[in-house]
């Protein structure tokens, strides 16, 4: 059976950083909190952000809170002044998800755009299931990813995570509103490059799964292509 559906991840699978991240908090730091080591806010930002995730998930208090948290303790982990911190955290984390936001913090893979849009003339069916928030939908759009590559589905809007089989079967039931005849599970392929999340995740779906990330989505046309000789 021929695939008419192909969802993708989206960090890592079809856009990736501008630069490190903490490359960007350090630039956001500086001019309220000084010099801060590089080093230092990677292994703090590392260190905040897995344990936020053991916490709670980003969608549980909204992720403008969870990644004021997030920021907060990355700033503190690399000694940043308290007081100074406390004095500027609102203007600090406003600048960094507005960042985040857009093609400022993002670029696409080379690939994928492209990809997106031979898919669509072949008249397969595209779309994102990310465990994001709702600037993935504004990273894309400013990054010039076409409007039918939709729906994008986001665990905080959903309110469930990959590898969860709950988040696919929303974003099916998404695109089959819009869409007949409707598209069954086994003809969905899912792209991304984490093994649990994404591989595992779609196909605990009935999905077909492919483990790519952003440099390698030259795969996706050669495995289908092959797929389809095989039929």
């Amino acid at each position: 059976m021929s695939i008419r559906l192909v969802t993708f991840d989206a960090l890592f699978t079809l856009i990736n950083l501008r630069e490190p991240v903490h490359v960007q908090y350090a630039r956001a730091f500086r001019p309220y909190l000084g010099e801060l080591d590089p080093d230092g806010v990677k292994s703090s930002f590392k260190a905040a952000l897995a344990a936020l995730q053991k916490e709670r998930p980003a969608y549980d208090s909204g992720s403008t809170a969870w990644w004021s948290e997030v920021i907060r303790r990355t700033a503190l982990g690399a000694k940043a002044d308290s007081v100074a911190l406390d004095k500027s955290l609102q203007d600090i984390v406003r600048g960094l998800l507005h960042r985040f936001s857009s093609r400022e913090g993002y670029k696409a893979y080379d690939d994928a755009i492209p990809l997106v849009e031979e898919l669509h003339s072949r008249g397969i069916r595209t779309a994102v299931i990310s465990n994001s928030d709702s600037r993935t939908r504004s990273v894309l759009k400013d990054l010039g990813f076409p409007a039918y590559l939709d729906p994008i589905v986001l665990s905080e809007e959903e309110g469930v995570e990959k590898p969860s089989k709950e988040i696919f079967i929303r974003a099916l039931e998404a695109v089959n509103r819009n869409t007949k005849p409707r598209i069954e599970f086994r003809e969905c392929l899912h792209v991304g490059d984490e093994l649990e999340c994404d591989y595992y995740g779609g196909r605990s779906a009935g999905m077909e799964s492919l483990l790519v990330g952003g440099e390698e989505l030259n795969q996706v046309l050669a495995w289908m292509d092959r797929r389809k000789q095989r039929e």
